[in-house]
């Protein structure tokens, strides 16, 4: 029997993937650390490559019942090898997307994704020395980062400092130690909150603070810090630097927190009451109005038109969708391209019609 194989092609001879037209194929699911999992995929079609920024993000439209639910997740993979795109996916206990991922997902199953997006990259900050500290499962976009620039610049100067509650719960564990005996520059460091009954540790234990982080890398205020891990730990971070006299402009950080929907915004008034506009949702055949301040997205559900949303907020791109006609008022946190802007693409959640507007929803 003939099978046939697929030809070799180098990536100047492939086209980049694209989230209006590709879907992505579940290839391979690895198991990292307790409730921790790398989901790894490739594009539907062959002949087609990821391009993006170590340190992006993707959304991903999860089948969990009758109305699908959005979620934003890292990037823990590399373009310095762009044939894969891996995320690693914590599950928590009321966890409903992540938890189907673990259920469900499995090799040749199809998923619907949106991006990559986001400004949390060397590539868009770059230094001549970073120093990356993160957290539990916020330690994804530093290890996308350092495999790139592992990749890239093996010589690059790295201080990277993780903290996990035990070390059990380290992610990437065995590749970062493989990373700081291969790189001649890398400085790895572990910061664990409790030992089990007769486990060894020889690092460092507590939380993280000032004298930790001087600990890893004591020139710290010279590096461009790239921060992410849940909120009270980017604070503490955050406070440990600037009371040490850090230069605040060059530390970044990344989170996604749930948060509610945007409040109307107070419309001036100019004389007389401000009106609701109407807003035509062409590919449902329904007409709705928006409420002065309201956004697109309060519109559509209103009248019950679907429009996927994660973060709502601007910033993940989720809620993308084409503008036909009309003018909008669009205040975004970096969810959306200038050129998509011009193609006359909007983000609902962010998105406020200046007067009739027609949305492809």
């Amino acid at each position: 029997m003939n099978i046939a194989l697929p030809s070799y092609r180098h990536v100047d001879e492939m086209r980049p993937w694209s989230d209006r037209e590709h879907r992505l194929e579940c290839v391979a699911v690895t198991p990292e650390a307790p409730d921790v999992m790398t989901f790894t995929f490739r594009p539907d079609r062959p002949g087609h490559f990821f391009r993006y920024l170590p340190g992006q993000f993707v959304t991903l439209e999860l089948p969990v019942g009758p109305e699908p639910v959005m979620r934003t997740y890292t990037l823990s993979s590399s373009p310095s090898r762009p044939y894969t795109v891996a995320v690693t996916v914590k599950a928590q206990k009321d966890s409903i997307g992540t938890r189907w991922m673990f259920d469900h997902l499995k090799p040749g199953l199809q998923l619907k994704a949106i991006g990559p997006l986001g400004d949390f990259s060397y590539a868009r900050h770059p230094g001549a020395k970073y120093l990356f500290v993160s957290a539990g499962s916020g330690i994804t976009p530093m290890v996308s980062m350092t495999r790139d620039l592992s990749d890239r610049q093996p010589d690059s100067d790295i201080a990277f400092l993780h903290c996990a509650r035990s070390p059990d719960d380290i992610i990437f564990r065995w590749e970062l130690e493989a990373k700081a005996r291969e790189m001649p520059n890398f400085t790895l460091g572990f910061i664990i909150e409790q030992l089990s009954h007769g486990q060894l540790w020889s690092g460092l234990k507590g939380r993280i603070d000032k004298a930790k982080i001087a600990l890893l890398a004591s020139d710290f205020l010279e590096r461009t810090v790239f921060c992410c891990g849940p909120a009270p730990f980017m604070a503490t971070v955050r406070e440990s630097l600037a009371g040490a006299g850090f230069d605040m402009a060059n530390y970044h950080e990344e989170a996604f927190q749930p948060v509610a929907p945007p409040p109307p915004v107070v419309v001036a008034d100019h004389g007389g009451e401000a009106q609701a506009t109407k807003v035509i949702f062409t590919m449902s055949g329904k007409e709705g109005l928006c409420e002065p301040g309201h956004t697109i997205l309060q519109a559509a559900r209103a009248s019950g038109v679907r429009i996927g949303a994660a973060c709502e907020s601007g910033l993940c791109g989720t809620c993308k969708v084409m503008k036909l006609s009309g003018e909008v008022e669009m205040d975004h946190n970096g969810g959306i391209l200038d050129d998509e802007i011009d193609e006359g693409y909007i983000l609902a959640c962010c998105s406020r019609p200046r007067g009739e507007v027609e949305i492809e929803a």
